[in-house]
C-alpha cells in the first residue's frame, strides 16, 4: 500500500509521527536545556494534536480530554515548570555536555531501523498506519532512553523521562484509540505531581553538592566508598 492510497486522516497521523520523531532528535543533538524544554514542549504540542485528530476522526469524545490535558500539561505547565526551574538554579546559559554528538545521533538512527525490524512482525496484518505508530513510539521511547544516557545534566534526564512516556501515549492514542479516562486521568496526575517532585528533588541536591551534574554524584558516590 502506497502513501497516496491512505486517507487524509492515515496521512496526518504519519505527519505528526514523523514530526514526533524528529523532536526526538533534536533533543538528542541539543546541548542547551531551555532549548531542551522547548523542544519538549513541541513534542507535547504535537501529541495532543494527534490526540485531538483521532478524537475528530475517529468519534471518540473521549480523547478531547485526553488532548487537552496533554496540551496543558506537557505543552504548558511541565515545561513551564522546568524553564522557571532552570532560571532560578541558573543553568539557562549552561551548554550540556554530549560526548561523541555524531555517534549517539548514529545511535538514535539505529534505534529507529531497529524498532520498525522489531514492530514488523507484531503488526504483520495491520495497517501502515499502525506499524508507523508502533514503530516511531518505540523509536521514541528507545531515544529518550538514549538521551538520559548521554545527558550529564538532571534537568535533561527529566526530559527524557517525560518524552518516554510521550512515546507510550502516542503508541496508545493510535494504535488502540486511547486508554479508559480513568487511567489517562491517573498517568496525567502521576506526570504532573514527577515533575514536582523533581523539581524539589533539584533544589534539594543543588543545595547540597551546588551542581545538578550527575557525574559529580558518581563521583560523591565513590568517594563514599
Amino acid at each position: 500500500m502506497s502513501i497516496t492510497d491512505l486517507t487524509l486522516y492515515q496521512q496526518a497521523i504519519l505527519l505528526l509521527a514523523g514530526l514526533i520523531l524528529l523532536t526526538s532528535f533534536l533533543m538528542l543533538g541539543q546541548t542547551r536545556l531551555l532549548r531542551l524544554i522547548v523542544i519538549f514542549a513541541i513534542q507535547g504540542c504535537l501529541l495532543a494534536a494527534a490526540t485531538a485528530l483521532a478524537a475528530g476522526v475517529l468519534a471518540y469524545p473521549h480523547l478531547y480530554i485526553s488532548a487537552i490535558l496533554t496540551l496543558i500539561l506537557k505543552g504548558i505547565v511541565i515545561p513551564m515548570l522546568l524553564y522557571r526551574l532552570t532560571h532560578r538554579m541558573g543553568l539557562h546559559r549552561h551548554m550540556d555536555t554530549i560526548d561523541h554528538p555524531t555517534l549517539g545521533m548514529m545511535g538514535g538512527i539505529g534505534l529507529v531501523v531497529f524498532s520498525y525490524y522489531v514492530s514488523l512482525p507484531v503488526v504483520a496484518t495491520s495497517t501502515l498506519v499502525t506499524l508507523n505508530a508502533i514503530a516511531v513510539s518505540l523509536s521514541v521511547v528507545l531515544i529518550s532512553m538514549l538521551l538520559m544516557i548521554n545527558r550529564r545534566q538532571a534537568v535533561a534526564h527529566v526530559v527524557g523521562f517525560m518524552s518516554i512516556e510521550n512515546g507510550l501515549f502516542f503508541a496508545a492514542v493510535v494504535s488502540t484509540y486511547g486508554m479508559p479516562m480513568v487511567v489517562e486521568l491517573g498517568v496525567a496526575f502521576d506526570v504532573l505531581v514527577a515533575a514536582v517532585v523533581f523539581g524539589v528533588f533539584f533544589f534539594q541536591i543543588r543545595a547540597s553538592i551546588d551542581s545538578l551534574n550527575v557525574d559529580r554524584l558518581n563521583t560523591l558516590h565513590e568517594t563514599e566508598k
